[in-house]
């Protein structure tokens, strides 16, 4: 290999080469690299802090779904509670309006024997009339017959 003046210019070339390329061109290569590295660890640390967040919201979701189902289940069961109040109370006044009914109903089945025997008693004194009007055949004045309706309704 021939040493020649080519090649020391070459190598000069070069070496100027470098110290341009450290001097000018690889601070500023160097600043974006450290720039992106910078903007990729707060990435990645803005990852691991939304990672963590949403754990937290998912607890938190999920001790709001216990809470909403624990207040949903006291509902239904206030509710129930209230149904059966409302069924009891139904059936107390359904209950009191039978015995009201039947009360009524034992009253107007006990005025009308009472109407029964009274009309009986009267068609029983008028029958015994006839038979005695027929037995002893004459007639008796009304004043005496109603004396004597009265006297025998009273007997019966």
């Amino acid at each position: 290999m021939e040493f020649n003046a080519t090649l020391i210019g070459e190598m000069i070339v070069f070496a100027f080469l470098i110290w341009f390329s450290v001097h000018f061109i690889w601070p500023h290569i160097n600043k974006a690299i450290e720039e992106r590295q910078l903007k990729i660890a707060e990435g990645l640390g803005a990852a691991e802090r939304a990672h963590a967040e949403l754990k937290d919201a998912d607890a938190k979701v999920a001790g709001e779904i216990r809470q909403a189902r624990k207040q949903a289940a006291e509902i239904i069961d206030k509710a129930q509670q209230q149904a059966n109040q409302i069924i009891d109370k139904a059936r107390a006044d359904a209950v009191a309006e039978v015995d009201r009914q039947k009360t009524l109903a034992q009253d107007e089945i006990a005025s009308m024997a009472q109407r029964a025997r009274a009309e009986l008693r009267e068609r029983v004194g008028a029958l015994a009339m006839q038979g005695a009007s027929k037995i002893v055949q004459r007639e008796i004045d009304p004043a005496a017959h109603k004396a004597l309706l009265d006297q025998l309704a009273t007997e019966i």
